[in-house]
């Protein structure tokens, strides 16, 4: 039996056993446990079925608490904490040995973050650990964005949903690491590229795949096949195909098979609805679904990577 409720209490007291609690943040939904507690650790990667070589995101209510788990924040780190956190930016880090292995999936970096949600953060100074949270799903599925999504998929499997409502930005974090003495992105997500090269110059986008959480090619995915690229309704089923669009609506295709995420063209909209769209479009029982590409610019680059590899996962 899976309760949601808003008690931070009981999460913490749940928690603090070696248990397993949904978390909110601005992105997703977090399926959290102990960070230094690896039996904890180890049920993560249990109940989502997740692949033990794919990191986990440790998360800690400020930059002077993650401080204990990391060995240094150099100045372009500190630089991005002071401006994006709490938010939807995770740092790559050298850590230090009191995460477990388990966490980082043996890499000798940790990939740390401050989440914007009131319940997680009061949540995070009551207890004195981090919190291990990946998005709280099955592993390589669409990811959860309100506690809804959670209970449908991973309802009987964990104790309790602590209930945010409704994520804000709907996308995952950012991830940003530095290799060989140069900036990288390896995950676009919630902080535009434009919004970090402003503060700490040009960045290379990219990096090895699984070198930091959510990096995998396939991931994201629907169960009804998506396709992502230019719409053309002439040359589909209009009556069992799903379409996911930015701004425009396609009149050959059934109006209740269409999502628009943002006729007046806001990308930030856009993306805070992505996840729950496709989800929305994934259980209508097409035969597939398709999806237009975003502008390459702020969260329209993010929002094509989720798309790129929810295709690829086809």
């Amino acid at each position: 039996m899976t309760e949601v409720g808003n008690d931070v209490a009981k999460a913490a007291e749940l928690l603090s056993r070696g248990l397993l609690v949904a978390i909110p943040t601005e992105t997703v939904y977090g399926l959290a446990a102990n960070a230094l507690n690896e039996p904890a650790v180890l049920r993560i990667f249990e109940v989502k079925a997740r692949p033990r070589f794919d990191p986990l995101i440790v998360h800690g209510a400020d930059q002077d608490r993650l401080s204990t788990y990391v060995k240094d924040f150099p100045n372009w780190a500190s630089t991005l904490a002071a401006r994006f956190w709490p938010g939807p930016l995770t740092l790559v880090l050298p850590k230090k040995d009191i995460i477990p292995d388990l966490v980082t999936s043996g890499l000798s970096t940790v990939a740390v973050r401050v989440p914007l949600s009131p319940l997680t953060h009061e949540l995070l100074l009551q207890v004195d650990f981090p919190l291990a949270a990946p998005s709280a799903n099955p592993f390589g599925y669409v990811s959860p964005t309100t506690p809804s999504h959670v209970l449908d998929q991973l309802g009987g499997h964990i104790p309790y949903i602590l209930n945010g409502g409704e994520c804000s930005v709907g996308i995952e974090s950012t991830i940003v690491a530095e290799e060989s003495g140069k900036i990288h992105v390896l995950r676009l997500g919630g902080v535009s590229v434009e919004e970090i090269e402003a503060l700490v110059g040009p960045v290379t986008i990219g990096g090895i795949e699984g070198s930091a959480p959510g990096t995998l090619k396939h991931h994201y995915a629907t169960r009804t096949p998506l396709t992502l690229g230019p719409i053309d309704p002439l040359t589909v089923d209009t009556q069992r195909t799903g379409i996911l669009s930015f701004q425009k609506r396609y009149p050959e295709i059934p109006l209740e098979h269409q999502v628009v995420l943002s006729p007046e063209g806001d990308l930030r909209k856009a993306s805070s609805y992505l996840f729950a769209a496709m989800r929305h479009l994934d259980a209508l029982g097409l035969r597939k679904i398709l999806a237009e590409p975003f502008p390459e610019v702020g969260l329209g680059r993010a929002i094509n990577d989720r798309l790129r590899r929810a295709a690829n996962a086809a």
